[in-house]
C-alpha cells in the first residue's frame, strides 16, 4: 500500500533526517577530537615525567645508572599509583624502575632509537597503558651510556574523561536536537499555515459557501490563488454560456418550428417554406454553436503567431470566392503572437473575413498589430457597407434572430470578442465599404 505523506510530515521527516545525519556527524567529529585532545595532554604530560627522570638521572665512572633517592613527581614513590617510569641502561643492561612499578609489572618501552620520542597505547597485565618512550645517548667525561628512558600511566583515567566527554556531549546534542525539531515544527506550522488556508477556501467553494479565495496571501501563492480565481471564474463563465446558449436555442427554434407546423396545412408552399426554415434554423444553431464553443479569455492558452492563421483563412476564401477574383491584402508582422485559443482565432477572424469576401466587390485588407498591450485587428471591404452599425450590433444582444448577410456571422464573433473582455467596432472603410476593428486586451 502507497502512502501520500503531506508536505508538512514531508518537511518535518526531512530535516529529521537532515538534523539526525548532522548531530551524528558533528559528535563523532567532536568526540574524536576530544579523545585526541586529551591523549595529546596525557603523552605531554608523560613527556614531562621524562623530562624529569632525564633531570635526575646521573652515570658515573663506570658507567652505572645512579638516581636520586626522591623524585619531584610523587606518584612516582607511590606503588600503584598509575604512574610509572623506567630508565633502561643498554649499555650495562641494567634498569631503574620506580618505586610506583612494583608488584605493577607494567609493558614499558625498551626499543626506542636515540633522540626519538615514541607515543604508544600498550597492553600489559593491569591493562592498557598510555606509554611515551625517549632514547638518549649519555655523554660523560670519561663514559658514555645508552639509555631507553619510559614512562607510562594507567588508561582508566583517560577512558573516564572521553566517556564523561562523551555522555555530556551527545546528553547535549540530543537535548538540541529534539529543542531544533519542535521549533522546526512550530516554523512550518507558521510557513505552511496560508496553504492550509487556501485548502480551506478552496473546500468552502466546492461546498458553496463561497465564489472564489478571497484571503490575503504572501507573494510566493498570491499568483496560485489568482489563477486559480480566473480559472473558476472561467469555468463559470463557460457554463453560463452553455445554458443561455442552450436556453436562447430553445427559445430561437420555437418561430421556425411553428412555420413548419403551419406549413403542413399547405403543401404547395411546404418546399419553399421548408427550405427557407432549415436554413433559418441552420443559421440559429451555427450562431448558438459558435457562442457555446468560445473558449474567451484564456491566460493560459500558449502563444498562437496570428499570420499563419491569416494566411490559411485568405487561402481557403480565395478558393470558397474565385469567381470575384478578389484581391486579399495581408498586413501582419510574422513574429505576432497572442494567448488565444486557435478554434476561437479561427471563429473569429474567420466570420469576419468570410463575411467581408462575401459583400466585397473587388478587395479585402487586413492588418493586425500590437497597441500598447492590446491586439487590434481590422478588416475592410469595398462592398455596400452597413447601413446602421449601431443596429447590426443591436439585433444580436438578444441573440434569438437571424438576421441576413453579415448578421450570424458578426454575432458569432460579438460574442467572441466579449468572451475576451475585447471591443467589436463597425464603421466605413476607405474604400466606402464594411471595416471591421477588433481590440483584445492583454489576458
Amino acid at each position: 500500500m502507497r502512502f501520500d505523506f503531506s508536505i508538512r510530515a514531508r518537511l518535518i521527516l526531512g530535516a529529521a533526517l537532515v538534523l539526525v545525519a548532522f548531530m551524528t556527524f558533528a559528535g563523532v567529529a567532536l568526540q574524536r577530537a576530544h579523545a585526541d585532545s586529551v591523549q595529546a595532554a596525557h603523552f605531554a604530560r608523560l613527556q614531562g615525567t621524562i623530562y624529569l627522570l632525564l633531570a635526575g638521572a646521573e652515570v658515573d665512572a663506570s658507567g652505572a645508572l645512579v638516581m636520586p633517592s626522591g623524585l619531584a613527581e610523587p606518584r612516582l614513590s607511590l606503588p600503584g599509583s598509575g604512574l610509572y617510569a623506567s630508565i633502561l641502561n643498554v649499555n650495562r643492561r641494567e634498569t631503574w624502575q620506580s618505586a610506583s612499578s612494583v608488584g605493577a609489572n607494567p609493558p614499558f618501552q625498551r626499543d626506542v632509537p636515540v633522540g626519538q620520542w615514541r607515543y604508544d597505547v600498550m597492553d600489559g597485565a593491569g591493562g592498557a597503558f598510555l606509554a611515551v618512550g625517549y632514547g638518549v645517548k649519555w655523554a660523560g667525561p670519561s663514559v658514555q651510556a645508552t639509555l631507553v628512558l619510559s614512562a607510562l600511566e594507567g588508561k582508566a583515567a583517560f577512558d573516564r574523561e572521553v566517556k564523561a566527554f562523551r555522555r555530556t556531549l551527545w546528553g547535549w546534542l540530543i537535548g538540541s536536537g529534539v529543542l531544533l525539531l519542535l521549533s522546526q515544527t512550530l516554523l512550518l506550522q507558521w510557513g505552511l499555515a496560508p496553504l492550509q488556508r487556501v485548502a480551506q477556501e478552496v473546500s468552502r467553494i466546492e461546498h458553496g459557501e463561497q465564489t472564489e479565495v478571497q484571503g490575503r496571501y504572501p507573494s510566493e501563492i498570491a499568483a496560485l490563488t489568482g489563477n486559480l480565481n480566473t480559472l473558476i471564474k472561467q469555468e463559470r463563465v463557460r457554463q453560463t454560456r452553455y445554458k443561455e446558449a442552450l436556453s436562447f436555442l430553445a427559445h430561437s427554434l420555437k418561430t421556425p418550428l411553428a412555420v413548419l407546423r403551419t406549413a403542413l396545412d399547405e403543401p404547395a408552399q411546404l418546399p419553399d417554406t421548408v427550405a427557407e426554415q432549415v436554413a433559418r434554423m441552420d443559421d440559429i444553431v451555427q450562431h448558438q454553436l459558435g457562442r457555446a464553443g468560445a473558449s474567451g479569455s484564456a491566460r493560459f492558452a500558449p502563444y498562437l503567431h496570428l499570420a499563419p492563421i491569416l494566411g490559411r483563412i485568405r487561402d481557403s476564401l480565395g478558393k470558397v470566392y474565385a469567381e470575384k477574383q478578389l484581391e486579399f491584402t495581408l498586413d501582419c508582422p510574422p513574429d505576432l503572437s497572442w494567448r488565444i485559443d486557435e478554434g476561437d482565432a479561427f471563429e473569429m477572424l474567420g466570420n469576419v473575413l468570410d463575411n467581408a469576401a462575401k459583400w466585397a466587390k473587388q478587395r479585402v485588407a487586413v492588418k493586425a498589430w500590437r497597441e500598447g498591450g492590446s491586439l487590434k485587428v481590422r478588416i475592410e471591404d469595398d462592398g455596400p457597407g452597413f447601413s446602421d452599425t449601431q443596429a447590426v450590433l443591436q439585433l444580436h444582444v438578444r441573440m434569438d434572430e437571424k438576421v441576413p448577410g453579415h448578421g450570424v456571422g458578426l454575432a458569432v464573433v460579438n460574442d467572441l470578442v466579449a468572451s475576451h473582455q475585447g471591443q467589436l467596432d463597425l464603421s466605413s472603410s476607405r474604400w466606402g465599404g464594411a471595416q471591421v476593428d477588433i481590440l483584445l486586451p492583454a489576458a
